[in-house]
């Protein structure tokens, strides 16, 4: 069921959002070659803790996961889409792009926001797929209104990701609602049909995601369990935003 998230609601989620961008702005900071993944976590961790809030992706079991994440980062190297396992093993290289994607629940709702980076120097192609899929996003979120669709959101992503070149959309995972959960009603895909899926209403709380590859669309689970890659190796990138839908268009809640 779609939930409208009340007045008093939306202010905790305002608040929420703006620490979790404060924290994964810092984790960006610390992106760099040489950095071995679950420092990065520990980073958001700490930071979380400190604010006296909780990672809500730490020990998070979605209805298809078979157990629950460890982390409270998801760090997502290459050809990861999203849900990377950070770990001490996977260090981050030279011309690496890298995902990191951060939940986190204030006074009990949850806020979600994702960003793709460079480490160091980074090739022409992986340059141009960070910065369409930072632009698919921007596309979705000047969409998002009252009135709208859902199918309205899937159908300029789409439009605008095709006009750029040879990107894969991927139709597997998409952008979801938040705020009660980590996962909430409905479903946001990064492309669809104008005037198509449910109308938005104001309060309406949405995480917006858009997911792009060098490659294929299509996706496989890694062996871990967690993380979703593509299934020919290509690179990935990912980005997102926590907006509440009103009736002159969509706040976002984690702007960095």
């Amino acid at each position: 069921m779609v939930t409208i998230k009340s007045k008093e609601e939306i202010e905790i989620l305002r608040e929420g959002g703006k620490r979790l961008a404060a924290i994964l702005s810092r984790v960006a900071e610390a992106v760099r070659p040489g950095v071995p993944s679950l420092e990065l976590d520990a980073l958001a961790r700490r930071m979380v803790a400190e604010g006296g809030d909780s990672p809500s992706f730490l020990n998070y079991q979605a209805k298809r996961d078979k157990k629950k994440f460890p982390a409270a980062l998801c760090v997502s190297v290459n050809d990861e889409i999203v849900h990377g396992l950070p770990s001490g093993e996977k260090i981050l290289q030279e011309g690496d792009i890298v995902g990191i994607d951060l939940g986190l629940r204030h006074n009990g709702l949850c806020t979600d926001a994702a960003l793709t980076l460079a480490v160091g120097a980074i090739d022409e192609q992986s340059r141009k797929l960070l910065e369409v899929t930072k632009q698919a996003l921007t596309c979705a979120i000047e969409r998002a209104h009252a009135g709208a669709t859902i199918g309205d959101i899937g159908y300029v992503v789409e439009s605008f990701v095709k006009a750029q070149g040879a990107f894969g959309i991927v139709r597997d995972l998409a952008g979801h609602g938040v705020g009660y959960e980590v996962h909430e009603e409905p479903f946001v895909p990064n492309y669809g049909k104008q005037g198509g899926g449910i109308k938005l209403e104001a309060g309406m709380v949405l995480a917006l995601e858009p997911m792009l590859t060098l490659g294929s669309e299509k996706i496989v689970l890694s062996a871990d369990g967690f993380a979703y890659r593509t299934k020919d190796g290509s690179r990935s990138a990912h980005f997102e935003h926590t907006v509440v839908i009103t009736e002159k268009g969509a706040e976002v809640l984690t702007k960095i």
